[in-house]
C-alpha cells in the first residue's frame, strides 16, 4: 500500500506498476512499448493510439499485460475519461513516453487553418494533458519522455508549425525536469534527426515548397533504445546521432537566418 498526494489530499496508490506510451500502435511508440515489454518491474503497459486495428496486432504481438486504448488525444473528451480511469485505479506511473503526434510540409498557404490547429493540439496540448494528469501518479524515479525533434533546434521554413512544435517540447520538457527534481522524477526530451516512420508519409501532402531531402535517416529502435538509457541516466535530453549531435552542436553556435538558410540549400527550395 503506498499514500501519495493529489491536489493536497492523500489516496491510496495499488502496486500496480504501469508504462503508458502514447502513439504506441506505429513508429517510435511501438519500438518503445516492444522494448518497455521486457521490463520486469513493470506490471500493465499502456498502449494509447487511434487505430484500432494496430492496437490489436500490437497486443497480440507482445503480452496480456498490454491493455490497449484507442483514443484521439486531441478530444478533450477521451482525455477526461482517461484522468478518470486513473482516479478509479490509482496506479503507479513508473513511466509516461509521449509520442503521438504529426508533421505537415509546406507552404503556410498550403495547410489549412484546422489542420494547422490540429497539429499544435496533439503536439504540444495533449503532451501536456498527459504529463499533468500523469505526474500525481509517480513517485521517485519515475520518468516522463517527451518526442521533440531536430527540428526543435532552430526554425525551419516550410515545416514551421511543426518544428515550432517541437521547440515547445524540448524547452518546457527540459524545463519541467528542474521543476521535478526534488520529487527526483526525470523528465527527457528525445530530439532525433530523421526517422524512418509513418510521419513522414503522412506529412507529405504533395506541397511545391516542402521537406524532401531526409538525409542520415535512422531506424525507431535505436533511438528509442537510447532514449531509455538516457532517461535512466537522469538526462534531461537525448540526442542520437553524429549528425544529428552536429546539428544540435551547430544550433548553439550559428545565427539562426543562416541555419534557415543553410536548410533551404539542403531541400534545394529557392
Amino acid at each position: 500500500m503506498i499514500i501519495t498526494f493529489i491536489y493536497g489530499k492523500p489516496i491510496i496508490m495499488n502496486n500496480k506498476s504501469i508504462a503508458i506510451i502514447t502513439g504506441a500502435s506505429s513508429g517510435i511508440g511501438k519500438e518503445f512499448t516492444s522494448i518497455i515489454n521486457g521490463y520486469d518491474d513493470i506490471t500493465e503497459i499502456w498502449a494509447i493510439a487511434r487505430n484500432q486495428d494496430r492496437l490489436n496486432d500490437l497486443k497480440h504481438s507482445l503480452s496480456e499485460r498490454v491493455r490497449i486504448f484507442s483514443m484521439d488525444l486531441t478530444d478533450r473528451k477521451s482525455l477526461e475519461a482517461f484522468e478518470l480511469l486513473l482516479k478509479t485505479e490509482k496506479p503507479r506511473i513508473k513511466c509516461l513516453i509521449n509520442c503521438a503526434g504529426f508533421a505537415t510540409f509546406g507552404d503556410y498557404s498550403d495547410i489549412s487553418t484546422d489542420r494547422s490547429l490540429n497539429m499544435i493540439d496533439l503536439n504540444i496540448n495533449a503532451l501536456i494533458a498527459m504529463c499533468n494528469m500523469c505526474i500525481d501518479y509517480m513517485q521517485e524515479n519515475s520518468h516522463i519522455i517527451n518526442m521533440a525533434s531536430q527540428a526543435g533546434f532552430q526554425p525551419v521554413p516550410y515545416q514551421n508549425i511543426y518544428s515550432s512544435t517541437k521547440a515547445f517540447v524540448r524547452n518546457y520538457t527540459r524545463a519541467l525536469n528542474i521543476e521535478l527534481k526534488n520529487r527526483k522524477i526525470i523528465a527527457t526530451a528525445v530530439c532525433p534527426g530523421w526517422m524512418n516512420t509513418r510521419l513522414i508519409e503522412r506529412a507529405d501532402i504533395g506541397a511545391k515548397k516542402a521537406t524532401k531531402n531526409f538525409i542520415f535517416m535512422v531506424e525507431p529502435y535505436p533511438v528509442a533504445a537510447k532514449a531509455l538509457k538516457d532517461a535512466y541516466n537522469n538526462k534531461d535530453i537525448s540526442v542520437y546521432g553524429l549528425y544529428t549531435k552536429f546539428a544540435h552542436l551547430l544550433s548553439k553556435l550559428l545565427p539562426q537566418r543562416l541555419l534557415m538558410k543553410i536548410w533551404l540549400i539542403q531541400q534545394h527550395i529557392s
